[in-house]
């Protein structure tokens, strides 16, 4: 077995995770999911895939269709079918309609999951996803076209889901401090949100969105929807429109901050673990 930590193909922005790149991503993960379990998130797995006509219901393609990836089979008959790629593709005529979409955060499988449902209680929940993002260009772990993100997210009422941002933006924080990683917290703006509606006036007064950075690269994120998924999914509370925010960890971009930060995986790792231990 090669003892090389992480192989990155920069051009297409896939990566593979030697040994000690998957431990220390592991035991990131197992911590984050840890905080969810605490607060009372329940652990689930969400779909690898997702309908491209469920995702065009949350005006996913108007918002992101820089970031979009869809995925379609093959054309088996006909004149058009295809067997074998030419310059390492398969062009558009020897493929399906694309029906299904490689989601780019781990949320939407859990907002689409509640579609349709009266809630008895606010609720949370926290997945790890595999998640899909096209970008510009792609750099080593820090931007990739393939990633995992740990989510923990709410949906309740509009404090529920503000005092879940609270708590986790604290944790984050204090989780940091203990890590001597320095992480600074900046508002951001989502195109989520209609850049010519009212929706966007108001994130320019409240933000709905805050990031936390190491040097020049978002690694975290506290995300506020306010009722947005309530309204276009009929997911209610006591008969109103649930609010939903969620908490969310690209881990891949935590193993470049931290390698960078100390210097290799087995002082990172040994940070991490110390960090922990005194959490």
């Amino acid at each position: 077995m090669s003892t090389r930590s992480t192989t990155t193909e920069s051009p297409t922005g896939v990566a593979v995770l030697g040994p000690q790149a998957t431990k220390l991503l592991y035991l990131l993960d197992r911590a984050f999911e840890s905080w969810g379990v605490e607060a009372g998130a329940q652990p689930m797995i969400m779909p690898p895939l997702l309908p491209v006509e469920r995702l065009a219901e949350l005006d996913y393609y108007r918002n992101f269709p820089h970031q979009a990836v869809v995925t379609a089979p093959l054309r088996l008959h006909g004149p058009e079918a295809g067997h074998e790629p030419v310059d390492g593709g398969f062009a558009p005529q020897a493929l399906e309609t694309a029906r299904l979409a490689l989601p780019s955060a781990a949320c939407y499988g859990v907002y689409l999951y509640l579609a349709g449902q009266e809630l008895d209680t606010p609720q949370r929940v926290t997945v790890l996803g595999r998640c899909f993002r096209r970008e510009e260009h792609y750099e080593d772990l820090r931007r990739l076209l393939g990633f995992h993100m740990r989510e923990i997210v709410a949906v309740g009422d509009r404090e529920f889901t503000e005092d879940h941002l609270r708590h986790f933006a604290d944790k984050v924080q204090a989780f940091a401090a203990r890590l001597d990683l320095p992480l600074r917290k900046e508002a951001a703006t989502d195109p989520f949100y209609d850049c010519g509606g009212s929706r966007a006036r108001l994130q320019q007064l409240a933000p709905v969105k805050y990031e936390f950075l190491y040097e020049d690269l978002a690694i975290a994120s506290v995300n506020v929807h306010r009722n947005f998924f309530g309204e276009r999914l009929a997911i209610t509370l006591h008969g109103a429109p649930v609010f939903t925010s969620c908490v969310a960890f690209g881990l891949e971009r935590w193993l470049s901050a931290l390698t960078r930060r100390f210097g290799g995986w087995a002082a990172a790792t040994a940070a991490v673990e110390q960090a922990l231990a005194r959490g």
